[in-house]
Order: structure tokens, then C-alpha cells, then sequence
């Protein structure tokens, strides 16, 4: 009877096609009040001179997740990551990379504050382009910034992730740094969203959620010209879903 150890020693692995993988990235932050994703512009053929999420090959010793953790760091320039990271879904069409069958395992990541980029060196240029400025949502009538590669779908898939991710978890207190007010988090759905959500329903909603947000003091800046107390300042509470959701405008 064979063993594991004689099957294996007599497994010829290339039997199959091999294939790369790697790692794809849409990393989102906000800036000036709008929603922004991180692209880079290749340097080398395939797609030279295109606009594409940042990403890179997967190593023999690293995972899907190492590998993205250490494109994150290496393409935000905030060294240890410490945002919210999340794999969105894998993408393996075989004619997705002209250059041999390479499949992606794609991330969705978004931390705040996220500083200016800088290219690497398989890189001409790095930015944060504002998502509306791409032509996102890709809307009929909407004139989408062509992609390398099948990214324009990638980027089109994690915007919808956020989107609706926003409306049933507590995702969106990712996306500012603590503490913050009720006015900075209804700031970024406004931004995610594309529009506000109606200020009284917002405010009964992360109040009435236990542990959405969790408040910790007043703020030191002084009350406007009108008076009043100046607002409170909270911070991530443990509570990640929404029941019933807040659905979007």
C-alpha cells in the first residue's frame, strides 16, 4: 500500500499549468471631505504609463494577507499598517494578464490621515485621486479612467463593498481618527455615500446603537458665536453590525 510520503515523492506537479499570484489593492481614505483611492502609475509594460491599484506578487513564504500588509506599508508610507484590512474576492479570468495566468486575491483597506504617497520603484507616480474624479460609480453615461489591467472592475467591486458595508457594520469609524464628533462620522458617509444621511435619523442611530461609539469628553474648542456647549468627542465602541441597518440615501 503507498504511503503519503511515497505519493508525494512521486507527485509530479507539472502535470498542471502554473500560474502567479498576487495581491491587489484599493486602499481608501478621505481627503478634503472626499472619498479617495490610492493608484500608481506603471513604469513597465504591460499597461506602461496606465493607472492601476497598487499591488505586487505573492512570495514562496508569505500568505495572501502577508503579502498585502506588506504592500500597504510599503505603498502608503505609514509603515506597520494599522488600518482596517479585509480580502474582497479572487480575480482569475485567464486573459486578465497578458503576460502569463496570474490570478489576484484582492483587498479592500481605509485607514484616516493616510499621507501623501511616494512611487516605488516599479512605479512612475503615486496619488490619491479623488473615486468621483475616476468616473465612479461605473454608471451608464459615466466616463470610466481607463485601468491597467482588470482594476476598473477590482476598484469597482471594493467601492460597492464600503458602500454597502457602511449601511449594516460600524465600518465607517474607520475611517476618522479618534476621538471624533457625530459631525466628523456623518462626514464620512457623506463622502462614501455620495450624500448625507438625514442628520436626526444619523444622530438617534449611532446614539441608540450600544457600543457604536463610545463617548469620552466634551470638546476643548470654544463655543461658536451662537453659545451652546461645545460638542462631544467619542471613540470606536466594540459593536460592528447595525440592526436594523441605516440604509443609504
Amino acid at each position: 500500500m503507498q504511503t503519503e510520503a511515497d505519493f508525494l515523492g512521486s507527485y509530479d506537479p507539472s502535470r498542471f499549468p502554473p500560474f502567479a499570484v498576487t495581491v491587489d489593492l484599493a486602499v481608501f481614505t478621505i481627503r478634503s471631505g472626499m472619498l479617495a483611492v490610492l493608484l500608481v502609475q506603471r513604469l513597465e509594460h504591460p499597461y506602461q504609463g496606465y493607472w492601476a491599484l497598487p499591488g505586487g506578487f505573492v512570495r514562496r513564504d508569505e500568505s495572501a494577507e502577508a503579502a498585502a500588509r506588506r504592500e500597504l506599508a510599503e505603498e502608503t508610507g505609514a509603515g506597520t499598517f494599522r488600518g482596517h484590512l479585509e480580502q474582497l474576492r479572487t480575480y482569475s479570468d485567464p486573459g486578465r494578464d497578458p503576460r502569463m495566468r496570474v490570478v489576484s486575491v484582492a483587498h479592500v483597506a481605509l485607514a484616516p490621515g493616510l499621507p501623501d504617497p511616494v512611487a516605488g520603484g516599479d512605479a512612475a507616480a503615486a496619488r490619491w485621486w479623488p473615486v468621483a474624479d475616476l468616473g465612479f460609480p461605473m454608471l451608464e453615461g459615466f466616463e470610466v479612467i481607463p485601468l491597467a489591467f482588470d482594476h476598473a472592475l477590482i476598484l469597482a467591486d471594493a467601492l460597492e463593498r464600503v458602500r454597502s458595508k457602511l449601511e449594516y457594520t460600524t465600518l465607517a469609524t474607520r475611517f476618522v481618527a479618534e476621538p471624533f464628533t457625530i459631525a466628523d462620522l456623518r462626514r464620512v458617509y457623506a463622502a462614501v455615500w455620495g450624500d448625507a444621511p438625514d442628520l436626526a435619523n444619523f444622530r438617534r442611530k449611532v446614539l441608540g446603537t450600544p457600543g457604536f461609539v463610545v463617548e469620552e469628553s466634551r470638546s476643548p474648542q470654544a463655543p461658536g458665536p451662537a453659545g451652546g456647549r461645545p460638542p462631544l468627542l467619542y471613540r470606536r465602541g466594540d459593536a460592528t453590525t447595525l440592526h436594523p441597518p441605516m440604509l443609504r440615501p
